[in-house]
This record gives C-alpha cells, sequence and structure tokens, in this order.
C-alpha cells in the first residue's frame, strides 16, 4: 500500500488570482474554498470594521485594497455586494476603466443572471452568475459548508462549462438557472429559507411565552422531522389541526395569540389559509370540514373556545 500523501493545496501552483470586491460574509468563504482548490486570493476590498476582521480571518495575509485595484491584480474577481449595490458597482467598474478584457467576473447575487454583468461584458470580461443556496455566518464554518451546496448557475452559454467547473471546484453542485428565471429562482429560495427564521423566532418566543424553559431544544426534534418529511414527502407530510380541519382548535389558537402576541396573528392566519388550501387540494382536509375551517380563517372565531390538542 502507498504511504505517499497528496500535496497540500499551498504547494500546488495556482491557476487563478482572486479578488473579491465586498468582503461580507459571503466573498471571503468562496475565496476560502477557491484556495483550498489551488488558486490564489490576492485582493479584497472592504470598508467596515466586520468585513475586514472577516477577511482577516478567513484571507489571512491577503491585502486589503481599493476594489479598482482588487480588479487590476486579480483574474478572477468576486463581486459580493448587496443586491441594489451590484449594478452601479458594475457600471462604476467598467465606466473607470477598471475591467479587462479575459477576466473573470463573478457575482453571487441569487436575484440578478450575468445580463447583470452586460457593461463589464463590453469592456472584455467573461461574466459568470455564481449564487450558493446557503446561509453564512462568516466564519470558517462557512468554508466548510459549502461541500455539497447547491449554487445557482447562470451564465452565457459559452461559458456554461467554466462556470460549473468554479462550483464544483468550491466542492458545490452546479444547478442550470435560466437568466429569465432568476428572480423566481431567488424568491423561492427567500421564502423557504427567509421566511423559515422568522416562523421559528417567533414559535421560540411563543413557547417561552408559555413557560417553556427551553424552546430550542422542543422544538430541534419536531422541526428537523417536519423539515425531512416535507422534502421527502411534499405536501403528503402535512399533519395539525388545519390539514385536519380542526376548526375549533385553529379558533383557540388565534385567541391567544391575539391576547398574548397580536404582531404574530396575521401571519398566523396568512400560513393557515395556504396550508388549507394545499390540504384541500391534496385531498388531506375533508372538504365536509373545510367550510367551517376557511371560516375561522376569515374573521379569526368560530364562536367556540375549542380544545389545542
Amino acid at each position: 500500500m502507498s504511504t505517499s500523501q497528496q500535496p497540500d493545496p499551498k504547494d500546488r501552483p495556482a491557476r487563478l488570482t482572486v479578488g473579491v470586491v465586498g468582503a461580507g460574509r459571503v466573498g471571503p468563504a468562496l475565496a476560502a474554498s477557491l484556495q483550498l482548490a489551488g488558486h490564489r486570493p490576492v485582493a479584497v476590498s472592504g470598508v467596515s470594521d466586520a468585513s475586514r476582521r472577516r477577511a482577516a480571518q478567513l484571507l489571512p495575509d491577503v491585502p486589503l485594497v481599493p476594489p479598482a485595484e482588487v480588479l487590476a491584480r486579480a483574474e478572477l474577481v468576486l463581486l459580493t455586494v448587496p443586491d441594489d449595490a451590484l449594478p452601479g458597482l458594475v457600471e462604476g467598474l467598467a465606466e473607470t476603466g477598471a475591467v479587462r478584457p479575459g477576466q473573470l467576473l463573478v457575482h453571487t447575487s441569487g436575484r440578478y443572471g450575468a445580463k447583470v454583468l452586460d457593461p463589464a461584458l463590453r469592456a472584455g470580461a467573461l461574466p459568470l452568475a455564481l449564487h450558493p443556496a446557503m446561509t453564512f455566518t462568516g466564519t470558517p464554518v462557512d468554508v466548510q459548508r459549502l461541500a455539497g451546496c447547491s449554487f445557482g448557475v447562470t451564465a452565457p452559454e459559452e461559458l456554461r462549462l467554466a462556470a460549473e467547473a468554479l462550483v464544483i471546484e468550491m466542492g458545490g453542485e452546479p444547478e442550470w438557472i435560466a437568466e429569465e428565471m432568476r428572480p423566481l429562482y431567488h424568491a423561492a429560495l427567500a421564502l423557504g429559507a427567509n421566511h423559515l427564521v422568522t416562523l421559528v423566532a417567533q414559535s421560540m418566543e411563543l413557547l417561552r411565552e408559555a413557560g417553556v424553559a427551553a424552546p430550542d431544544r422542543m422544538l430541534g426534534p419536531l422541526l428537523g422531522a417536519a423539515l425531512d418529511n416535507a422534502l421527502r414527502s411534499g405536501d403528503a407530510a402535512l399533519t395539525g389541526p388545519v390539514a385536519r380541519g380542526d376548526a375549533g382548535t385553529v379558533a383557540a389558537h388565534v385567541t391567544e395569540l391575539r391576547r398574548y402576541a397580536p404582531q404574530t396573528v396575521a401571519g398566523y392566519l396568512a400560513m393557515a389559509r395556504a396550508t388549507a388550501d394545499r390540504a384541500l387540494a391534496h385531498g388531506l382536509l375533508k372538504p365536509e370540514l373545510a367550510e367551517d375551517l376557511l371560516g375561522v380563517l376569515a374573521t379569526g372565531t368560530d364562536g367556540s373556545e375549542g380544545e389545542a390538542r
């Protein structure tokens, strides 16, 4: 059996120099991942103290320079700024001549495809949109989480293989998204991930109000099982009083929410209506029970106390 070890990535010749414009939570993690694949981060830009700390932690010894200098030093540039700032940044870099022909310009916005990089394309850059479907903490754990993470990939057809190869080098799984589908793709991710955080946080607050000392410990197994069931079975995984058509229980919920957490009522009713619609469409909610339930959801009460279970 051979006892030879794989060469350390630091000992391999770098294939591309990498720069990061916007040292938020995403950019340094992606650059660190590319470094593990043999590429060489050479420059990063960041304004806030938090950005500078993240860059120092994930990309030690990589100099902090202005954005134009990042582009001057790097063959592959990651534009990891907020969505609303991206178009203006691209236009500004192109207008000032910072973009070089043949330079790979990668943005990580979920909202935009490759067309937002058209000003840079006209300057000769190679535009790629690579959006990791992952939440980021701004710490080294993010690099580990990229293993197996799906990336929404959009690029000109002739650059598709190059874009997918970069994702694979970062340990991710490329998923091709057509240019015109990017907003819908991003809305779907926000609906699931962002709203999930809000729902869980509200649930934890209500459990604390009810006297539960460790709501995270109570919710962990329940939500983990619910998520797993939903990913495996979709709507068939629906359970609870709405799917069962327990109008009295739902009315009791609304009464208690109005008393203890009125700010949650609108969200509860909206999600309950959506759940009822899906349960009814998939044959889980019996039509004879749906009328009373939908009446409760319309008014917030059925005139009875109900019994939660």
